[in-house]
C-alpha cells in the first residue's frame, strides 16, 4: 500500500486513533497535515511522524467551521502541494441520558462530529474536484451510529448522520472519481476507556498485556493500531472500486455494516393500513424480525 506523493488531512490527529492513522500514512510514504485543537499535542504527533522518517505539519483549529476546514485543505496545498485523501476523525463526548442532556452537550458533539465531517467534506471535495485526479474521503463512524448506545444520544445522532451523508457523497462524487466510506472503529482510546465492562481490556492494553481472544475477536477490541490498516487501504490505488460503504474494525475483527433494508413486508388489499389492521398481522408477520438496539454480543466462554 504505497502511499508516497499522496497528500492527507487527518483531523483530530495529536492523539488515539487519529494519531495512529496519521502515522501510518505517513509510514507508507503519505505528508500529513496533523490537527488538534491543542498546539503541544498537535506538535508532538508532527514530531512523532518527523522522528520516523516521515513528513508532517501541524494546523491547530477546532473542527467545525468553513473557515476551520479551509484552513486544513490549503495547509495541504501550501506544505505539500496538493490534497488526495481526508481522513474525519475529530470528535469529543459529552455523555449523558436523554433527560439530562442540554442543548449546549448536544450541539458541541454535533457541531464537532457532524458538521465537521460535512464542512471538512466539502472543502476538500472541492479541491479534488478542481485537481481532477481523484481522492480519498474517509469518515469516522461508531457502533453506537450503527444501533444505538446508552447515555449517548448526540453521539449516536451524529454518527447515524455521518453514514448517511456518506452514502450520499459516494453517489455525488463518483464521476470525480472521488470515492467516500465510513470506518466504524472499536479500539482502547479515551473515548472508551469510560465504558466499564471495556475496563479490564483498556488496562491490559496499558500494561503491555495481550488481549485474549473473546476481546479481539467477539467483542472486535484492540488498539488504535489494529485499526489503522484500514484507514491506510482505503487511503491507497488498491481501494479505487470501493466507495459508499461502512466497514468495522477492530481488534482481529473486520466486517461489512450492511445499509438498512426492509427485513420485512407486508402489504394491504388497497385500501392502505388501519390501526386494527397493522394490530392483526404485526404478530404473525413482524414480531419475530423486531430489530434488536445496542451491541449484541455472545457471552465470553
Amino acid at each position: 500500500m504505497e502511499l508516497t506523493g499522496k497528500v492527507a488531512v487527518v483531523t483530530g490527529s495529536g492523539r488515539g486513533l487519529g494519531l495512529a492513522y496519521a502515522q501510518e500514512l505517513a509510514r507508507r510514504g503519505a505528508a500529513v497535515v496533523v490537527n488538534d485543537v491543542d498546539g503541544d499535542v498537535a506538535q508532538a504527533a508532527v514530531d512523532s511522524i518527523t522522528a520516523a522518517g516521515g513528513s508532517a505539519v501541524a494546523e491547530v483549529v477546532p473542527v467545525g467551521s468553513s473557515e476551520a476546514a479551509q484552513a486544513l485543505v490549503d495547509r495541504a496545498v501550501t506544505e505539500f502541494g496538493r490534497l488526495d485523501v481526508l481522513v474525519n476523525n475529530a470528535g469529543i463526548l459529552r455523555d449523558t441520558t436523554l433527560w439530562k442532556m442540554t442543548d449546549e452537550q448536544f450541539d458541541a458533539v454535533v457541531t464537532t462530529h457532524l458538521r465537521g465531517t460535512f464542512t471538512c467534506t466539502r472543502a476538500a471535495a472541492i479541491k479534488l474536484r478542481e485537481q481532477g485526479e481523484g481522492g480519498r474521503i474517509i469518515c469516522i463512524g461508531s457502533p453506537t451510529g450503527q444501533v444505538g448506545n446508552f447515555g449517548q444520544t448526540n453521539y449516536a445522532a451524529a454518527k447515524a448522520g455521518i453514514v448517511g451523508m456518506v452514502r450520499t457523497w459516494a453517489m455525488e462524487l463518483a464521476r470525480a472519481q472521488i470515492t467516500v466510506n465510513a470506518v466504524v472503529p472499536v479500539a482502547a482510546t479515551a473515548m472508551t476507556e469510560t465504558v466499564p465492562f471495556l475496563e479490564p481490556y483498556v488496562t491490559a492494553l496499558k500494561n503491555g498485556d495481550p488481549l485474549p481472544p473473546y476481546a479481539r475477536k467477539q467483542l472486535g477490541f484492540g488498539s488504535a493500531q489494529d485499526v489503522a490498516g484500514l484507514i491506510a487501504f482505503l487511503a491507497s490505488d488498491e481501494a479505487a472500486g470501493i466507495t459508499g460503504q461502512a466497514i468495522g474494525i477492530g481488534g482481529d475483527r473486520l466486517a461489512l455494516w450492511t445499509h438498512p433494508v426492509e427485513t420485512v413486508v407486508e402489504f394491504a388489499d388497497g385500501t392502505g393500513w388501519s390501526a386494527e389492521a397493522i394490530a392483526d398481522v404485526w404478530g404473525p408477520a413482524f414480531e419475530a424480525s423486531k430489530q434488536t438496539v445496542g451491541q449484541q454480543f455472545e457471552p465470553e466462554s
